[in-house]
């Protein structure tokens, strides 16, 4: 059925259940079918079927509000974030065309009456730029229609309360709240990630299911045993990562938290041309790996000359999946050849049809003929107990082409380079030891982990 039916559906079903929650705001099912149904009337004599609306607000009710509404007008929601430059936004909405930008207060007519039933022919449009490149918008290929009784995924609970500690304006975390709220989840949003209000979220509203980024991961671990014992997380059945490489010690540390069946790992891009998942379990028998392509997927590792590489060896990882395609893009060409799609990853892959993600091809460092994936570096810097996170990039060296240079956000941590760089030589190879440091007590990633390298990669006024 139709997404905005979907809702009623829901609502018809149980009209008491919490559909949304943030801080003090909450909705019930037949609320938020109700206040979605007056906004839509609202907006009606504005949107039209198959329009895009841009969505340019921060987590809240009036997020869902809004995009519920757009659904049932039969358009699709084009979520943005808030918080973007002048500049970009604008490229953004030259690109979308939108039928209307929500950046305020979501207002609506005194009718709550149900509209007519209209399904778009693109469910969602969120913008991607990885963590460099101009920005682009991904319009899903799938119609805006759902099995409200169905599951989100194969590694989602049919049913779940549902911590989104993300932004909503960010990919997968409007996917998977949003599938989930269609299919009857009952979401706890968090207005901005805080790694202790997450695990107060957890024991306040019994949450069953998260996803999670490793930045976030890295968080709450850095809070320590005594507060993370603190706090009730019983209720969790499961916990997804992805986004990012997570390093093996903080991928090993939650499954020794949680235990190995209430942690799982995905794999895939905005465009969902392709996905892999992997179980706790099956991770400490292969640690480091992403798992085994899932729904439809296929994947392969190609050699810089087009050929299959072997097991094990390295090289540029590409995907498909079976069926139509999954997306279209406005204002950029997807890189697809044959068939086969790429994010720009590179990784190995073994026998047995596990991928190992080894960093993005275009952030790799060759110093000295030696190459280093920024990963690598930044996993052990991560490590330090004083250390809240780390982007490694490329400087120019004279001798060696590239040096590894590391900026390092040490947040209220005295530590120096100095004590830095003993523990980097002490767990890397000297050519992945940083040859020059930075220190910052600012936040390097945002709230999904993604850092925009470039912006680190020369020094400031060079």
């Amino acid at each position: 059925m139709s997404i905005g039916r979907a809702f009623a559906h829901l609502a018809d079903e149980a009209p008491d259940a919490v559909a949304v929650r943030c801080g003090d705001d909450a909705l019930t099912r037949r609320e938020l079918d109700l206040a979605s149904n007056r906004v839509a009337h609202g907006w009606a004599d504005r949107v039209s079927h198959d329009d895009l609306v841009t969505i340019a607000l921060p987590n809240g009710t009036d997020f869902v509000v809004a995009c519920v509404a757009a659904w049932k007008l039969g358009a699709t929601p084009q979520p943005l974030s808030p918080r973007i430059g002048a500049g970009e936004r604008a490229a953004i909405l030259d690109l979308a065309r939108p039928a209307m930008v929500v950046d305020g207060p979501v207002d609506g007519s005194d009718d709550d009456s149900p509209l007519p039933d209209r399904a778009a022919s693109s469910w969602k449009a969120p913008t991607s730029s990885g963590s460099t490149g101009r920005p682009k918008i991904v319009r899903a290929a799938a119609a805006a229609t759902v099995d409200p009784a169905g599951a989100v995924a194969p590694f989602v609970p049919r049913r779940a309360v549902q911590l989104v500690a993300g932004p909503l304006f960010h990919a997968a975390p409007f996917v998977y709240a949003m599938r989930g709220l269609m299919t009857g989840h009952e979401l706890v949003v968090m207005r901005r990630f805080d790694a202790e209000e997450a695990l107060r979220a957890v024991e306040r509203h019994h949450v069953t299911w998260t996803m999670l980024v490793p930045t976030m991961m890295h968080r709450i671990w850095r809070l320590g045993e005594s507060v993370r014992e603190a706090h009730d997380v019983s209720s969790l059945e499961s916990v997804l990562h992805l986004g990012a490489r997570c390093a093996p010690w903080l991928k090993r540390s939650w499954i020794e938290w949680l235990g190995p069946d209430r942690v799982v790992e995905v794999y895939a891009g905005t465009e969902s041309q392709g996905l892999t998942m992997i179980t706790g379990r099956d991770w400490l028998e292969r640690p480091g790996s992403v798992g085994r392509a899932v729904s439809g997927s296929r994947f392969r590792v190609l050699r810089a000359d087009g050929t299959t590489a072997a097991p094990g060896e390295p090289g540029e990882v590409v995907m498909r999946r079976d069926g139509p395609p999954t997306y279209s893009y406005v204002g950029a060409e997807s890189v697809v050849r044959d068939g086969w799609h790429t994010l720009g990853d590179a990784g190995r892959m073994d026998a047995d049809g596990y991928l190992w993600i080894d960093d993005r091809l275009d952030d790799v460092i060759v110093t000295g003929g030696v190459k280093v994936q920024p990963a690598d570096v930044e996993a052990v810097l991560e490590e330090h107990p004083q250390v809240r996170s780390a982007v490694v990039v490329p400087r120019s060296d004279e001798v060696r082409g590239q040096a590894v240079h590391a900026v390092v956000d040490v947040a209220a941590g005295s530590v120096t380079t100095d004590e830095l760089d003993v523990w980097a030589r002490a767990r890397l190879d000297p050519e992945k030891t940083p040859r020059s440091w930075e220190l910052t007590r600012e936040p390097l990633r945002d709230d999904t982990g993604k850092v925009r390298r470039r912006a680190f990669r020369e020094p400031a006024g060079s």
